[in-house]
């Protein structure tokens, strides 16, 4: 079994590594829940706004020269309005929390802490940084929905066991294209948030 590498990175020092980093996230957000037919150019710019953030985070995982994994992460109150809503009008201080952006693990590399580590990487920033609060969102499919895989167990036992806190109330809708759909439609997005105090 080949050794995992992890490393992070901030703000504009992920340059060199974008592209890489947006055919990741194309290839993992095929699978299901995200089922997302992936568009490099948007990749790019989406990436872009992280890199342009001085308190951006950027956690890769390399097996030798190879991306095939990374978290990354950015004050809340420099994302975009879809994930700022939900929290200012729930009357939080969206200048206390440090948003997850997303986190991607080609599947063989599933199972051998990485998860962890990613969010473990991703606290220990926003700690340092003085963020209070830590969060993320996660769309959610219907339970009957016909490109579920069998078997398909999602995240939540994985996240509770890792302090995380659904927060059904916070939530909001992204958009993006479906694989074999004609146009981007809303998808429906929870946040999941962590106390670091």
């Amino acid at each position: 079994m080949s050794e995992t590498a992890l490393h992070t990175c901030r703000g504009r020092a992920i340059e060199p590594r974008l592209e890489e980093l947006a055919r990741l996230r194309i290839t993992v957000f095929r699978d299901f829940p995200y089922l997302y037919d992936g568009d490099f150019e948007y990749e790019a710019n989406y990436l872009r706004r992280y890199a342009e953030c001085p308190e951006s985070l950027f956690v890769l995982a390399e097996d030798g020269d190879s991306l095939v994994g990374a978290a990354t992460g950015m004050p809340l109150a420099e994302d975009v309005e879809e994930f700022r809503a939900p929290f200012e009008q729930a009357g939080f201080d969206i200048g206390s929390v440090f948003y997850y952006g997303e986190s991607v693990l080609l599947p063989s590399y599933r199972g051998r802490g990485i998860g962890k580590a990613f969010l473990a990487e991703r606290e220990r920033h926003a700690a340092s940084c003085g963020f209070s609060t830590v969060a993320f969102c996660a769309v959610e499919r219907p339970d009957d929905h016909p490109l579920k895989p069998e078997g398909y167990i999602p995240l939540h036992g994985f996240w509770r066991s890792q302090g995380y806190e659904r927060h059904p109330a916070l939530a909001t809708t992204f958009h993006w294209k479906d694989i074999g759909e004609p146009e981007e439609t809303d998808k429906p997005m929870v946040f999941w948030l962590k106390s670091l105090k």
